[in-house]
């Protein structure tokens, strides 16, 4: 997926508007640093969704389940009878209780599993292409010159309007995510910037940039129009009417007409729960033959193209992995 930083208060059309009228200036990784938002404003639900042009997007279900972007592409390489192979192995980590069953809650836990090892992926890769000096840390000069091509002894004024209020918002959640307050950002660090929305210390700076850029009226909240924006414009009346319900009914929890606080984190954060959640009601649909709500290694090997597809994975490296997660646990 697209890495991450505060941008994501932005969308990526921008971003790439940015690249076009700015060329020499913005560097050729903004994209995959910034994490798209959606037309509402929201952040997308990672990098991977479960339709894409209308059709189901099975890359979604295999990373779900290998936890590797690089590992899910790699399985291209296996016949089916090593991809079921080396699925059970998964199968056996996955297992909690080893009774060749997979029950809804294992599934999850190990969905989110899968989504930290994603984003810690992600950023590693974005990591080792922004550190120049390779000492395993990323500053700040560094981070400009690898994303939008300039070092910080240039003036930023000379960038247009945009490009000035990107980097003024990495700048503040740059020094969020410097917890030790160093300059530097270590791999930990870099996660916490790279993904804020996945770290709850990075949330107050995420609402106060979304109020910042929301908030026309200045009051603390967002309205349906501040929710709707210019957007509102290009919407039939049935469309219009669609978005007003789910702010009515889903969004404005306390039912007082607008977003407040952890209304408006819920409305631009993605819940990893829920998105998991919804993962896992998706794989038991196409994979529980006889819907005893329970997934046996026999059910999910036989729908093996729907965990994991026929592509190959670096089972040393994703078994260490593992055992690291389970070490932490």
């Amino acid at each position: 997926m697209e890495g991450n930083s505060v941008v994501f208060l932005l969308s990526v059309l921008l971003v790439m508007i940015l690249k076009q009228s700015n060329a020499g200036v913005m560097h050729s990784h903004t994209n995959e640093l910034h994490k798209e938002r959606e037309t509402d404003g929201a952040y997308s639900p990672r990098d991977y969704d479960h339709h894409k042009d209308g059709e189901h997007f099975s890359e979604f279900d295999h990373e779900a389940i290998i936890g590797s972007h690089k590992e899910a592409e790699e399985y291209d390489h296996l016949s089916p009878e090593e991809s079921k192979r080396r699925l059970e192995i998964l199968l056996l980590k996955m297992d909690l209780n080893n009774d060749r069953q997979i029950d809804r809650k294992e599934l999850k836990a190990w969905i989110i599993r899968s989504f930290k090892m994603l984003s810690e992926e992600e950023a590693r890769d974005r990591l080792e292409d922004a550190d120049e000096d390779d000492d395993g840390r990323i500053t700040w000069e560094e981070y400009l010159s690898d994303t939008y091509g300039i070092d910080s002894s240039e003036n930023s004024l000379t960038f247009g309007e945009d490009s000035q209020h990107l980097i003024a918002d990495d700048e503040v959640m740059w020094k969020a995510a410097d917890e030790n307050k160093d300059g530097f950002l270590n791999s930990e660090e870099w996660v916490s910037f790279s993904h804020p929305e996945e770290q709850p210390k990075m949330l107050p700076v995420i609402l106060e940039q979304t109020l910042r850029d929301k908030d026309k009226d200045g009051d603390g909240s967002i309205s349906f129009q501040e929710y709707m924006g210019a957007r509102g414009t290009d919407l039939g009346k049935e469309d219009l009417m669609t978005e007003k319900v789910k702010f009515d009914e889903v969004l404005d929890k306390n039912k007082n007409g607008k977003l407040e606080g952890s209304e408006i984190l819920s409305w631009v954060v993605p819940s990893n729960d829920e998105i998991a959640q919804e993962e896992v009601d998706h794989l038991f649909v196409h994979s529980d033959d006889n819907h005893d709500d329970i997934l046996t290694f026999e059910e999910i090997i036989d729908h093996h193209e729907t965990f994991v597809g026929s592509e190959a994975t670096d089972y040393g490296d994703h078994l260490h992995n593992i055992h690291h997660f389970e070490d932490e646990l």
